[in-house]
């Protein structure tokens, strides 16, 4: 399954001068964990997510006087929506991130999300159409920890 089949489409997108708490309003009614956030003059976009509005309103700072531009992941990796989920999940766990902005042809074509990958691969909590040798890989996993707890 490709990053296109499963990513949204419509991306919750803000600027770096809105608030925090506007980003993290807009993201609650859209039922998102994330925005793009497009910078003017800039080289492409960056994404505010929870952990970063999480990791802002640890500081003790106002969420109404906080700027998603001072709070936001510049530092991402823009997927295509040609990648394999299997090629989006693993870029995910090896850099750390939820959430990847998918560009075709220099545009914004949407967001995939962890949820959105476990999604696809499940069916009402069951698995199914796992890429070749997770199924085992899990397998395994569990039983490590279930010996070791």
């Amino acid at each position: 399954m490709k990053v296109e089949e499963g990513m949204s489409r419509v991306a919750l997108v803000v600027g770096p001068s809105h608030t925090v708490r506007s980003a993290a309003e807009l993201m609650a009614q859209r039922g998102v964990g994330a925005a793009v956030v497009m910078i003017p003059d800039s080289s492409g976009p960056a994404i505010i997510t929870e952990r970063d509005i999480v990791r802002a309103l640890a500081g003790g700072e106002d969420p109404d006087t906080m700027r998603v531009g001072d709070h936001m992941s510049s530092e991402i990796v823009l997927a295509q929506p040609d990648w394999s989920l299997e090629e989006a999940a693993v870029t995910m766990v090896r850099c750390g991130f939820r959430h990847l902005i998918v560009i075709d042809r220099g545009e914004i074509a949407g967001v995939l999300s962890m949820r959105d990958i476990v999604r696809c691969w499940t069916d009402d909590g069951a698995i199914c159409e796992l890429p070749a040798g997770v199924t085992e890989q899990l397998r395994d996993e569990s039983r490590s920890l279930s010996s070791t707890g």
